[in-house]
């Protein structure tokens, strides 16, 4: 009874010793040439663990017409704004003078009369509204013709015809560019129109 036993306690200990890991001269050295290495098993504990907690589903956007509206806070990205820039670049001398009739054209005033006693000669201008303006030596009359002076960048001046002389029969008017001092005044004269050259006109 004692042979038998010596003999099954070998015989066990070999039996449990081939599954476990080697031990002995043969420990770490790789098994058979192409043995598939051991699959790696990943629970679906593991995967949903890194995963986080669910979102909720994102809402459409909903736009309105004020979405559209450009502002200052939204630009229409293909406006161009050149015009804008070349008209804050075109600058324009204001006038500082008093103007009569500056509406008007001179060709669309009429002289019909002329006071030419005592120190102050006046004559009577007309405009198409048929009212009456009576103007001195000295006054600046009609609509200004601007002139533009300095390329691109550069402003804009305004020229006025000046009452020059007020005669018997007409009355003399001159312009001058401040700007071109050298050239010489320009002169227009209106001449006085009498009843019967109205009553044609007319």
């Amino acid at each position: 009874m004692s042979r038998a036993l010596l003999v099954a306690v070998p015989l066990l200990l070999v039996a449990c010793g081939g599954g476990g890991a080697k031990t002995g001269p043969d420990a770490g050295k790789p098994g058979p040439a192409g043995a598939p290495p051991p699959p790696v098993v990943r629970g679906a504990a593991t995967a949903d663990a890194g995963a986080g907690p669910a979102l909720p589903p994102l809402k459409p956007m909903e736009y309105t017409e004020n979405d559209f509206a450009e502002s200052d806070r939204n630009r229409d990205p293909f406006r161009s704004y050149a015009s804008i820039f070349a008209e804050q670049g075109k600058r324009t001398t204001t006038n500082q003078r008093t103007v009569l009739l500056s509406q008007y054209a001179i060709d669309e005033l009429r002289l019909v009369a002329i006071v030419t006693g005592g120190d102050y000669p006046r004559a009577m201008l007309v405009d198409p509204t048929k009212k009456g303006w009576v103007v001195r030596k000295g006054d600046f009359i009609g609509r200004p013709e601007v002139v533009h002076v300095g390329g691109a960048n550069g402003a804009d001046y305004q020229l006025n015809w000046r009452v020059d002389r007020v005669r018997d029969g007409d009355i003399v008017l001159t312009r001058e560019d401040p700007v071109q001092q050298s050239a010489a005044p320009v002169t227009r004269v209106i001449p006085l129109r009498t009843e019967p050259e109205e009553a044609r006109t007319n």
